[in-house]
C-alpha cells in the first residue's frame, strides 16, 4: 500500500478556482495562495448571512490509542461519500500543528484515499495562520515586558505575569525559562514560560471570534498579568490590541482547499483538544453551514475532550446546534482498550473486544446526554474478523445507535457510502434535541464536578491547594460564570493515561486553573498534561526529507 504522502502527491488536483466556481463563488470573493489554496473574503462571508443553514454533523471518536482510530480520515471520507450520493457537503477541519507533525502523531490531513490536499502544504506552513498567531502572541509578550521596562505605569506585579510566549513546535526545554538576563537595558530578570501555539489564548480567540470587531474585543479582554493590588491587567491595558489585530487580519479569514475527490474543505484554526478547546473556527463552521446543505466537522481527540468542548464551549458561544454525531472507533483500538498489546492486535480476540468496548459504551452514553443522535462508524482494518465486526454492530444497535462500517481509507468516498446513508437516515428520521451539560451560571467547582463525574466517570475531584486559591480568586474577580475548558490527557477517560477502557474508582486531580477571558472560558489543568509537549526519542522529524527537485518525503 502506498503511503499517505505518496497518494496525495499522485492525486490530480483541480485548481481551487474551479472548486470555488462550482460553489458559485466569484473570483473577487477569494484570495489565492497559489493554485490550490484560497482564503474566503470577508465580503463573501457577509454575503451569506441571509442564506439558510444546512445540517451540522460532528465527527468525534473514542479515546485515541497507538492502534489508530481515523477520525479525520472518516470525516474526509464521509464528505466524499456525500458527494458520491449527489449531496452538497462542505467539510470543516482544524489546521495541523507542526508539533505533532515532527513529533509522534504525524500529519493531520486524513489518510489513504480520504485526505485533504495539498497535503504537504496543509501539514507545514499552509497559509501562515499559525505564524500570525505566534507573532501576535509574542508581540503581546514583548509589549508587556517593555511596559515594565519603561516605568511600569500599571504597577504590574512581575511575580504574577500569566501571559506566556509561544512556539508552534514541541520543545520541552522552553516550558520554564529565565528572561531578562544581561544588562539593565535587557529588562527585568524573571521566570517565563512557553506554550505550544495551539495552546495560546490567541488561537482560541481567533477560533471563537465572529468578525474583526469581535476579535479585537476578545484580544483586549485577555488577562496578561495582575497588578500589585491583585487586579487583572489586560492586553488592552498595555496597548497591544491594534497591532495584534493587524497581524491576524488575514489569519481570521477561513482557508478553502479540497479533498482527493474534490469535495470542498474549509480548514481553519487548530486548538488542541487536550489543552485547549479543540475545534476549528466558528467562522469556518458557520460559513460551511451557509455554503452547503451539510457541514461535516470534527472535534479533537476523544469525545470526552473534543466533543464535550465542541458542545459546551463552541456551540454554546456560537449558537450552533448539531443535528447528528458520528462516533469513530476501530476493532483494534477497542481490543487495545481491552488489554491486548499493540503487537497482537491483528489476532481475533473477542474477550478483549468485549472488555475494551466499555470505552465506546461510555462515549455513546456521554454523547446521548447532549440529546444528539449518534451513529457509530467502525473504521475497518484488514485484520478485523466478521465475528468482531458483528459484535460491535450488535452492541451499538442495542444502545440505540445507528452503525456503519467505513472503508474510506482504502476506497475513498465509495467506502463511506454505508456511513453516509446512515447519517442521512438519521438526519431525516431522528430529531436532535441538543442541550449543553451544565448551566454556565453554576459555580466553577460545580461545572468541573459535572464534567468530571458525568463525562469522565470519576468519583469526584481533588484540588491542589494552589488550584483552590485560584478558583476562589477567579470567582471574586467575576470570572466564575464562564464555561470550563478542561486540560486532560487524551488517552484515558481519567487523568491517568495508563487507565484504559472505562476506568472506575478514580478522582480527577486539578492542579491549576486560570482564566482565558478573551476566549471566554476558565482553563482547568488536570493530572500531568503539558501545554508545551516534548519530542519522543525517535521523532517523526528524523524521517522527513526533501529531494533535489523539492519533493517532500516521510511526512506521514
Amino acid at each position: 500500500m502506498k503511503t499517505d504522502i505518496e497518494i496525495a502527491q499522485e492525486a490530480k488536483l483541480k485548481p481551487i478556482t474551479e472548486i470555488t466556481g462550482e460553489l458559485g463563488i466569484s473570483a473577487d470573493d477569494i484570495e489565492l495562495y497559489g493554485k490550490y489554496k484560497a482564503k474566503l473574503s470577508d465580503e463573501y462571508i457577509d454575503s451569506l448571512a441571509s442564506k439558510p443553514n444546512g445540517k451540522l454533523v460532528l465527527v468525534t471518536a473514542i479515546n485515541p490509542t497507538p492502534a489508530g482510530e481515523g477520525k479525520t480520515t472518516t470525516t474526509v471520507g464521509l464528505g466524499q461519500a456525500f458527494g458520491k450520493l449527489g449531496k452538497k457537503a462542505v467539510i470543516a477541519l482544524r489546521e495541523p500543528s507542526l508539533g505533532p507533525c515532527f513529533g509522534v502523531k504525524g500529519g493531520a490531513a486524513g489518510g489513504g484515499y480520504a485526505q485533504v490536499v495539498p497535503m504537504e502544504d496543509l501539514n507545514l506552513h499552509f497559509t501562515g495562520d499559525f505564524h500570525a498567531i505566534t507573532s501576535a502572541n509574542n508581540l503581546c509578550a514583548a509589549l508587556l515586558d517593555n511596559h515594565i521596562q519603561q516605568g511600569n505605569e500599571l504597577n504590574i506585579d512581575t511575580r504574577n505575569i500569566v501571559w506566556k510566549r509561544c512556539l508552534d513546535m514541541n520543545d520541552r526545554v522552553l516550558r520554564n525559562v529565565v528572561v531578562g538576563l544581561g544588562a539593565k537595558t535587557d529588562g527585568f530578570v524573571r521566570e517565563d514560560h512557553f506554550v505550544i501555539t495551539v495552546a495560546s489564548e490567541i488561537m482560541a480567540v481567533l477560533c471563537l471570534a465572529e468578525d474583526m470587531s469581535d476579535l479585537k474585543k476578545r484580544l483586549g479582554a485577555m488577562v496578561v498579568a495582575y497588578d500589585l493590588g491583585g487586579k487583572p491587567v489586560t492586553a488592552s491595558d498595555i496597548g497591544a490590541v491594534g497591532s495584534m489585530a493587524a497581524l491576524l487580519k488575514d489569519a481570521l479569514k477561513p482557508n478553502l482547499i479540497q479533498t482527493l475527490e474534490h469535495t470542498p474543505a474549509i480548514v481553519h484554526g487548530g486548538p488542541f483538544a487536550n489543552i485547549a478547546h479543540g475545534c476549528n473556527s466558528v467562522r469556518a463552521t458557520k460559513t460551511a453551514l451557509k455554503m452547503a446543505d451539510y457541514c461535516i466537522t470534527e472535534a479533537g481527540f476523544g469525545a470526552d475532550l473534543g466533543a464535550e468542548k465542541f458542545f459546551d464551549i463552541k456551540c454554546r458561544k456560537a449558537g450552533l446546534s448539531p443535528d447528528a454525531v458520528v462516533l469513530v472507533a476501530t476493532v483494534r483500538a477497542l481490543k487495545y482498550n481491552g488489554g491486548v498489546p499493540k503487537s497482537e492486535l491483528n489476532n481475533e480476540n473477542l474477550e478483549a473486544l468485549k472488555s475494551g468496548i466499555a470505552n465506546l459504551e461510555k462515549h455513546i452514553e456521554n454523547l446521548q446526554k447532549y440529546g444528539v443522535p449518534v451513529i457509530v462508524a467502525l473504521n475497518a482494518f484488514i485484520s478485523d474478523t466478521e465475528a468482531e465486526t458483528t459484535f460491535v454492530r450488535e452492541f451499538c444497535e442495542s444502545r440505540g445507535c445507528e452503525f456503519a462500517l467505513s472503508t474510506v481509507w482504502e476506497h475513498g468516498g465509495d467506502g463511506g457510502i454505508e456511513l453516509a446513508e446512515k447519517v442521512l437516515y438519521t438526519l431525516e428520521n431522528k430529531k436532535s434535541d441538543f442541550r449543553v451539560l451544565y448551566d454556565e451560571n453554576d459555580s466553577i467547582e460545580s461545572k468541573i464536578s459535572r464534567i468530571a463525574t458525568e463525562i469522565y466517570g470519576s468519583d469526584g475531584v481533588e484540588y491542589a491547594p494552589a488550584a483552590l486559591k485560584q478558583m476562589k480568586n477567579l470567582e471574586t474577580l467575576g470570572f466564575g460564570k464562564l464555561p470550563i475548558c478542561m486540560a486532560k490527557t487524551q488517552y484515558s477517560l481519567s487523568d491517568d493515561e495508563t487507565r484504559l477502557g472505562r476506568p472506575k474508582g478514580f478522582k480527577i486531580n486539578v492542579r491549576e486553573m486560570y482564566v482565558s477571558a478573551g476566549a471566554g472560558f476558565v482553563v482547568v489543568l488536570t493530572g500531568s498534561v503539558m501545554t508545551m509537549p516534548g519530542l519522543p526519542k525517535s521523532p517523526a522529524a528524523y524521517r522527513i526529507d526533501v529531494d533535489d527537485s523539492g519533493k517532500i518525503t516521510g511526512l506521514f
